[in-house]
């Protein structure tokens, strides 16, 4: 594409712009007035006072609003290239440049950047000339959240004072600092790490602005008597993202899409106090209503950067020229937004020529396409008024292009969306056939059916299903191809139609286990389980969006024995009431706000409640011997005892970070050695035949240190309410399933086929599953686990190793639950596999719900919990089957109380 820039008869306001990130800066948190904590005064005081002075006398500011994912690299890239990044970008947070794009560093003559080894690599590996940008960096083992981040502020400070300090020795560097268009970016980490650790609302992180402020201060002092007072530097600070209160980011709620935006120096306006505008609630307790307030999305701030230069426009940015924060004359501000409209306008006319030259019956972007408003027509009508000297009309039209552009822009985005869609939709309700009449086909229909004597293409119909499948797979790969398509389009495709085409050949597999699974029964009975089914996964998919909903269900669960035989109630009425007491008592948890503060008390309690748990069933256990098995207590006490030393090793480095003493060298290691040795426990005793409880007890107590020990409130609690529950749920099965087989007045011999009772206990697990994802926080939004759970373990930033170490938490309770359901499959003689096919055949019924919410438009906070939803849904499948085989590992070979008296028969033998 090509790239513009203002003209050069019109040279721009400053030689030099100082571009300053304070990572991780909520707006609000730096505007605010606080406390005086020195007692001095009685009045509330700014922690940032040398800001507030540029804002009320030298500077225009306001809030910038930022996109999601309220990340690091994201948000460094829509402040320095001018366009937001894909939300994927989310999973690419600390890697360098996975797709290269052009930046405001890359268009300037030179750049110094300063700060963190996370973020100035990735745009000075980018530039164009690798000499351009230089990086100055300290190391990875000084990000530290055992200490005072502050340092590192003040260290970016001291080394750009110390590059000024070099010049004097050095002809070249000061020749190069002399240059017009150059760039000094200075990377602040220190409010982003000491808000992981303290929080937005902490000492530590209004003292870190204030220490911020004072850097700033200075700096600005330094480099304006290093220049001799010339007023040809510009100055910006803003942020890459917020902070939530519990001191995570990545999500689109406001406290982290609210970043503050000053500038000052050159070429920026002076504060209006004239007839200020722009404030709200947001602003009402900063005190700065006699200013003007200005908003401005994130994008725009790489075209203000460029204006002020004088450099070309990033040639990706989609960032609009904030006309208000610019002070010069008419022209200039007139052809600095008319760059601005002619490099967005280019993006568009770069889409719309690979669009017509690709698309079969293209259809051009209305609003662009007229006589009267095409891009040529408007550019040269711009051009047009500033001639004539007419420039609010030129800015008036160069708002019309640029929004025309933008939204020509989206429309190409979204051209190929409807027929996306319907392959999608079709490839989906396929999918779910396909799993569906395989699940039925080999662990439904007894050996002898005609699942195994069919033959396809003798039935007339078969034939003509395999015409219309070949000829549609035809038509539309020649469309696809014509069109140029990506390789992705022919994948959905291929998959739409061979599983569409696989379940149509095998419809006489429905249609018969369809009447092997009512038998005598009326049809509406297979009527109401389907649309039971759905009710219950659409509730699912209503509890990504409203947890809550889940104690409710908890709540039915615990009402559940009343539709019970009367005669299994009173045969198991201890049983029932503990299964109904368990359900109520974890119905609280998803009740309980996922923004939860550290509580070590209730880390401490439920380590107790495992304690006497473990230390209750190895009193209880069963007294024979099984094969070849001791039933030796020490490996009981020895997990025991690992519980025991978590909570004592939780609770003394609580205390110890508490007191700003750092991580203890000897906790972290010996958490360490717990969690290895507790996590590998499962994976190597017990493989062989052993007491389904004991097992079960085995891998519960396994995985409680590693819970505590990455805890830091009621985690814990549920982990043990929700093992209990799983467990009196087994053993209800397992007795419903004993009862059922009393009735039928036979012994069951080997596997049997699945009937419709079962789908029952698929909709359970898939309950549980659910539970797993939303018990103690939202798996669909990481930022809703706090980075404290990790502190026992590390305090130095290691996003690959704190966010492993997050997803293992999370995936404990999915653990638990795949090994419960595994005992279960075997408890109740069902094939280890047919279950969990039954759940990931209905499953994806969620998905396709998930597909159709998904949102590119609104809050930034609805964008990325749609997308986050749907991505979750979409990976259910591959996540089912890893936890199958992980669950057959941990389970190993079993012993149910079926074949308890005959491996006893078979030890006294021995």
């Amino acid at each position: 594409m090509t790239p513009y820039k203002v003209q050069v008869d019109l040279p721009p306001p400053a030689n030099r712009l100082v571009l300053i990130v304070g990572d991780g800066l909520r707006a609000d948190k730096l505007y605010q007035l606080h406390p005086d904590e020195d007692g001095i005064s009685d009045q509330p005081i700014t922690k940032a006072p040398f800001l507030r002075n540029i804002i009320l006398n030298h500077g225009t500011f306001g809030v910038s609003h930022t996109r999601v994912p309220t990340e690091s690299r994201p948000g460094h890239v829509a402040i320095i290239a001018g366009f937001y990044e894909d939300v994927s970008a989310v999973t690419k947070g600390w890697k360098t440049n996975p797709v290269e794009f052009d930046s405001i560093f890359n268009e300037s003559r030179h750049t110094w950047s300063f700060g963190s080894p996370d973020i100035l690599p990735m745009f000075a590996d980018g530039a164009s000339d690798p000499d351009k940008v230089e990086t100055f960096m300290y190391g990875h083992e000084d990000e530290n959240f055992a200490k005072d981040a502050k340092g590192l502020d003040i260290w970016v400070f001291d080394q750009f004072a110390q590059l000024l300090a070099n010049s004097s020795s050095n002809a070249k560097l000061y020749q190069q600092l002399h240059d017009d268009q150059i760039v000094i970016f200075l990377h602040l980490l220190g409010l982003d790490t000491n808000g992981h650790v303290y929080g937005p609302h902490s000492k530590e992180y209004t003292d870190n602005i204030k220490v911020v402020d004072e850097g700033i201060s200075k700096t600005v002092k330094l480099i304006e008597e290093y220049y001799g007072h010339d007023g040809k530097t510009s100055y910006i600070f803003t942020a890459d993202h917020g902070m939530s209160t519990r001191g995570n980011h990545g999500d689109g709620h406001p406290d982290n899409t609210r970043t503050p935006i000053i500038a000052w120096g050159a070429g920026v306006n002076k504060p209006n106090k004239t007839h200020p505008t722009g404030h709200d609630d947001f602003s009402t307790d900063w005190y700065l209503n006699e200013v003007q307030r200005n908003d401005i999305l994130q994008a725009d701030i790489a075209p203000f950067m460029a204006s002020l230069i004088g450099i070309n426009y990033p040639v990706n940015s989609v960032g609009e020229l904030p006309l208000v924060y610019l002070d010069n004359t008419p022209l200039f501000k007139a052809q600095s937004l008319f760059v601005n409209a002619k490099e967005i306008s280019e993006q568009y006319q770069v889409k719309y020529e690979l669009k017509k030259k690709t698309e079969i019956m293209f259809k051009p972007f209305a609003p662009l396409s007229n006589s009267t408003h095409n891009r040529e027509s408007l550019l040269s009508k711009i051009q047009g008024f500033i001639d004539a000297e007419q420039y609010e009309d030129a800015e008036a039209t160069c708002e019309v292009l640029i929004q025309l552009s933008l939204e020509g822009l989206r429309y190409f985005q979204t051209y190929d969306w409807l027929m996306l869609r319907s392959i999608v939709t079709v490839g989906y309700l396929s999918w779910i056939f396909y799993s569906l009449k395989y699940t039925l086909k080999e662990y439904c229909l007894p050996n002898n059916s005609l699942s195994k004597n069919l033959n396809r293409f003798s039935d007339p119909v078969s034939k003509y299903i395999n015409i219309q499948a070949l000829s549609s797979l035809a038509i539309l790969v020649s469309i696809l191809y014509i069109q140029d398509s990506p390789a992705t389009y022919y994948t959905y495709v291929i998959f739409a139609v061979y599983f569409c085409w696989d379940s149509l050949l095998d419809y006489k597999i429905f249609t018969e286990s369809c009447k092997l699974a009512l038998g005598s029964r009326s049809p509406f009975i297979l009527v109401g389980y389907i649309i039971g089914h759905i009710l219950a996964l659409e509730l699912f998919v209503y509890s990504y969006f409203e947890r809550r909903i889940l104690s409710t269900c908890f709540v039915l669960g615990a009402l559940w024995p009343l539709i019970m035989a009367s005669n299994f109630r009173s045969e198991n009425k201890l049983l029932l009431f503990y299964w109904s007491l368990s359900c109520l008592a974890s119905s609280i948890f998803t009740l309980m706000p996922v923004e939860k503060g550290e509580d070590i008390s209730l880390v401490i309690y439920g380590g107790i409640l495992i304690l006497i748990t473990g230390i209750n069933f190895m009193a209880n256990s069963p007294k024979y011997k099984i094969g070849k098995e001791s039933d030796s207590k020490i490996m009981k006490i020895f997990q025991l005892s690992l519980v025991a030393l978590s909570i004592i090793i939780v609770y003394d480095t609580t205390n110890k970070l508490r007191e700003r003493t750092g991580l203890p060298i000897l906790n972290q290691y010996v958490a360490w050695i717990i969690l290895v040795i507790s996590t590998a426990t499962p994976f190597f005793y017990g493989l062989g035949k052993q007491h389904y409880l004991k097992r079960l007890m085995t891998i519960f107590l396994a995985f409680a240190p590693l819970f505590i020990i990455l805890s830091i409130s009621y985690e814990v609690l549920f982990y043990y309410s929700l093992t209990q529950t799983l467990l009196l749920w087994l053993e209800i099965e397992r007795k419903l399933f004993s009862t059922e087989q009393s009735k039928q007045k036979q012994e069951q011999k080997g596997l049997r086929k699945l009937e419709m009772r079962d789908s029952r206990i698929s909709l359970i697990f898939l309950f549980f599953i659910k539970i797993g994802f939303f018990g103690t926080g939202n798996v669909a939004s990481l930022s809703s686990f706090s980075l404290q759970s990790v502190y026992r373990l590390t305090t130095i930033f290691n996003p690959f190793l704190m966010g492993g170490l997050l997803i293992l938490k999370i995936l404990i309770p999915f653990f638990i639950v795949s090994s419960v359901f595994s005992v279960l499959n075997k408890s109740i003689r069902l094939s280890p596999f047919s279950l969990f096919l039954l759940v990931l055949s209905i499953s994806d019924i969620m998905t396709l719900n998930f597909f159709y919410l998904v949102r590119d438009y609104g809050s930034w906070l609805e964008i990325g919990t749609t997308i986050s939803h749907f991505v979750i849904s979409s990976l259910f499948v591959l996540f089912m089957i890893l936890l199958f085989l992980l669950s057959e590992i941990l389970v190993g070979k079993v012993v149910i109380p079926e074949d308890e008296e005959k491996e006893k028969e078979k030890w006294k033998d021995d």
